[in-house]
This record gives C-alpha cells, sequence and structure tokens, in this order.
C-alpha cells in the first residue's frame, strides 16, 4: 500500500520551519527552498502542502496566533472557576509574550506584523487575529463589569486600549527598553486600573 501523508502535521510541521527562518532572516527572506531544508522535507513536498510563498506565509502567522490563542484557552480553563478579572489577567499574560521561552515567538509576530505594513494580503490574517482578541477582552471586561458597579458600556475601548498596550510592551521588551518584569509591573498597575474604573475586585484581592 503507499505511504500515507498526513498533509496537516506536514504543513505544521512547514509553519515551524518558516517560523525559525523568519525569526533569523525576517519573513521576506524566506524561501520555499530554504523552509524545505530547514523542515526536513524535499521542495516538491513544501510545494504540493503550499502553491507559493505567500500562502506559505498566511498559514504560518495563522499558525503563531493559534499557538498563542491555545495557551489562552488552556490557562483561563485551567484549575478551578475563574473569575472574568482573572481570566483576563492570564489572557493578557499570554498575549504580551513577555517571558523569556516566548522571546522567540515575539520576534516572529512582530516580524510579520513589520511585513504586512507593506503587505495587503498578510495584514488581514493579522486583523483577524487582533479582531479575535479584542473580542475576547470584550467579552471578558463586560463580564467582570457585571460584577462591579460600572455599567460596562466602554468595554470595546477599554478592550482595544488594552490590546494596544499588550501588543507595545511586547516590542519594548523585545527591543531591551524595558525587562519583563518591568513590563509586567505596566500591564498590571493597567489592569489594576480597569478594575477600579468597574468597581470590580480584582484577582489580587480574591484569593
Amino acid at each position: 500500500m503507499p505511504k500515507q501523508v498526513d498533509y496537516e502535521s506536514r504543513r505544521r510541521r512547514i509553519a515551524e520551519a518558516v517560523c525559525l527562518l523568519a525569526d533569523e532572516q525576517g519573513p521576506e527572506g524566506v524561501s520555499m527552498r530554504d523552509v524545505a531544508a530547514r523542515a526536513q522535507v524535499s521542495l516538491g513536498a513544501v510545494q504540493r502542502c503550499f502553491r507559493t510563498k505567500e500562502e506559505m506565509l498566511l498559514f504560518a502567522v495563522d499558525h503563531v496566533g493559534e499557538r498563542v490563542t491555545e495557551r489562552v484557552r488552556a490557562r483561563i480553563g485551567a484549575g478551578p472557576a475563574q473569575s472574568a478579572a482573572t481570566a483576563l489577567g492570564h489572557a493578557t499574560d499570554e498575549i504580551a509574550l513577555l517571558g523569556k521561552e516566548h522571546r522567540a515567538e515575539a520576534r516572529i509576530w512582530l516580524a510579520f506584523v513589520a511585513q504586512a505594513a507593506v503587505s495587503a494580503s498578510l495584514a488581514e490574517p493579522l486583523r483577524k487575529s487582533y479582531a479575535a482578541l479584542q473580542e475576547l477582552f470584550v467579552r471578558l471586561i463586560t463580564e467582570a463589569a457585571a460584577s462591579g458597579t460600572a455599567d460596562g458600556s466602554d468595554a470595546v475601548r477599554e478592550a482595544r486600549t488594552l490590546l494596544a498596550l499588550t501588543d507595545g510592551l511586547t516590542g519594548h521588551v523585545l527591543i531591551g527598553h524595558l525587562t519583563a518584569k518591568e513590563a509586567g509591573g505596566v500591564l498590571h498597575a493597567h489592569l489594576a486600573g480597569l478594575w477600579a474604573r468597574l468597581g470590580v475586585t480584582g484577582p489580587e484581592a480574591e484569593g
């Protein structure tokens, strides 16, 4: 019988190779031939999974976004029932990519963001990723507000502000303007201010 190929697994393997190369030389320097060599598959195998370099890059962007999203879901779903405030704190910690273990991932994400500034096709999946994260923030802020004294009418504005802050802190840590600890302090101070505006008991006071 002919050998069965798990194309989805191969596509993810190729996406990992794309990310490694993008981290080293930026998305614009990634070639299908180099990706094949890094993924230890033939060039033909890469071309059977992705018709063009652009299609390959788009899949890699989604791949990075999915990894972060899965970690967010795991943090929110772990352990006993969490308040919306606690869940939002966990989500922002993951999305900011401040830890050393996520440093390469942060470089890859920002490299794609930079390339997306001059590539409309690459910008589209990034906009979708940011929209999904904003929607998550809006939901958690609205849920938190329901347990507080405010009405949560500014949830969209608060979500946009929080998303911009987490994204900006990623870059500040990467270039050494802030340490991960300093950036975490900025993020947690902003969240504390958000809880105060909503009249919500913050995660630190829950336990």
